[in-house]
């Protein structure tokens, strides 16, 4: 199979979607793989190294996407859209729920895309979603911390606080990997910490691990009005798979937050779980409402892209080899990967896609068998 790996354009997106070995790997059974020169150089990829993989380098983004299947990191934005083809397979994050004019553009060019957020296996796990939600996670904290320095915005606390002084209140809403990986940050940092989640199981699990470093309450509308009154920061750290995040903090409830206070929304991607959040860029990366610095980037883990490839990378490999080797008969076949399938010719294979958006939906078996 022929395979592209074009370079990610999205503002200060420096991960690739393949490392050298993953090309490697591919090259020695056979593909052929067209990588744009520089493509992983954000991540510290040289060229060189694809090379040496057996890859051929390619000037043009153009002929890098003159693939059968185009392996990429983020979603295709509208410079892209006219490579967008029948006869392609794409295999990256496409974040459908949130945004209706790209599902549109995949439908009409019956595009075969395969969205990692939603590949999902027997057990329920989200394998190729877990390894950026930890860096998410980890990263929501961090930038939280920062923001709520005065120089950037924030309310001027030091997150630890000092002896005498106490620390930045926390409240994280949500307790999968995203959020526990938020609250791992924060606690460490001796933050005072409280985790809001639906699912006791969860909460129980968190207060196991814990032992009283961070408090846990059921979340609903009371006790999330409740937990940020005088929070320091907010991380919003809710995930509905495939599906658009719910609004958990409306703007009326700003006023409890401290002025000077600070968002971070990792679920923006998703349409953000605050009323408030809208996408941001690293470049552009915050805004104020109401007082309270927003922090709305999308694609946080391309701040540390190094890290975020390999993570990545090593989940995606054993995925982007089925799909090389077989085609689509590895989304047949493959139950994760019929979970991933979220467009197939023309037809919206993802049911909570296609509830977003009102759209007609069909099922992966049955649009691939037809």
């Amino acid at each position: 199979m022929l395979i592209g790996l074009p370079k990610e354009i999205k503002d200060n997106e420096n991960r690739v979607a393949m490392t050298a070995g993953v090309v490697r790997s591919l090259t020695r059974q056979g593909h052929q793989v067209r990588v744009q020169s520089g493509a992983g150089l954000g991540s510290s990829i040289a060229d060189e190294e694809y090379q040496a993989a057996g890859a051929e380098i390619v000037e043009t983004a153009a002929e890098a996407w003159a693939a059968q299947l185009v392996v990429k990191v983020k979603e295709p934005i509208a410079s892209e859209y006219d490579y967008l083809r029948e006869d392609l397979i794409l295999f990256t994050y496409l974040h459908l729920a949130s945004d209706k004019t790209l599902t549109e553009t995949l439908l009409k060019s019956g595009t075969t895309a395969i969205a990692y957020e939603t590949v999902q296996t027997s057990s329920g796990q989200l394998p190729l979603l877990i390894p950026m939600s930890e860096v998410a996670g980890r990263m929501a904290t961090q930038v939280g911390a920062m923001c709520l320095q005065k120089n950037y915005g924030g309310r001027g606390i030091l997150i630890s606080g000092v002896t005498g002084v106490p620390p930045a209140k926390v409240v994280i809403l949500g307790g999968g990997i995203v959020g526990t990986n938020a609250a791992r940050v924060a606690v460490g940092l001796g933050a005072q910490v409280t985790v809001l989640d639906v699912s006791h199981e969860r909460l129980k699990y968190l207060d196991d691990i814990y032992r009283g470093q961070l408090q846990t309450r059921s979340s609903n509308e009371y006790s999330i009005e409740e937990s940020i009154y005088h929070a320091d920061l907010v991380i919003g750290a809710v995930l509905i798979t495939g599906g658009r995040a719910p609004c958990l903090i409306k703007r009326e409830m700003l006023q409890h937050i401290r002025q000077g206070g600070v968002i971070v929304d990792v679920a923006v991607d998703q349409g953000g779980c605050i009323e408030t959040t809208r996408p941001t860029t690293h470049s552009h990366p915050t805004y104020e409402v109401d007082g309270i610095v927003h922090y709305g980037v999308t694609n946080m883990p391309g701040a540390v892209p190094r890290t975020s490839t390999f993570a990545l990378n090593n989940e995606t490999a054993l995925y982007t080899l089925l799909l090389a080797n077989n085609g689509l008969n590895a989304v047949r076949n493959n139950l994760a990967l019929q979970h991933g399938l979220n467009t197939y010719h023309g037809l919206l294979t993802h049911l909570a896609v296609a509830n977003a958006f009102a759209l007609p939906y069909t099922a992966p078996t049955q649009a691939l068998a037809n």
